[in-house]
């Protein structure tokens, strides 16, 4: 669930790309899906670092822990306030047409078991 504290930063077609969280004189710059990136920054480089980062991150493949704990390609299908919603990505599968894929729903923020492939 996202905390009340966080404030949205948004691209200039209103798409939210992260959010700025005021903690004491700093603020916590936290990506799309609701992790923290670096350490506290004033709100000028906090805006700059969403700004750079964007969103298309999560178009790239990433990996979860399959239920035997072997890392699986997954690729993010969607991302709210609540959830983010992963697909299995076997040899690219999540991109064809009619493929079988496993859907998980991870809790947000996402947990630091999804990475970067």
């Amino acid at each position: 669930m996202l905390p009340d504290t966080w404030i949205p930063h948004t691209r200039p077609d209103g798409e939210t790309v992260g959010w700025i969280e005021p903690v004491d004189d700093a603020f916590v710059v936290h990506d799309r899906l609701g992790r923290t990136v670096g350490e506290p920054v004033d709100w000028l480089t906090a805006e700059e670092t969403l700004d750079a980062l964007g969103i298309g991150f999560l178009a790239e493949r990433w990996l979860y822990p399959h239920t035997d704990g072997t890392p699986r390609p997954v690729r993010i299908s969607e991302v709210t306030a609540d959830h983010v919603d992963i697909v299995t990505d076997d040899f690219g599968a999540a991109a064809a047409v009619g493929a079988t894929l496993q859907r998980i729903r991870l809790p947000f923020p996402a947990p630091a078991e999804l990475r970067r492939a």
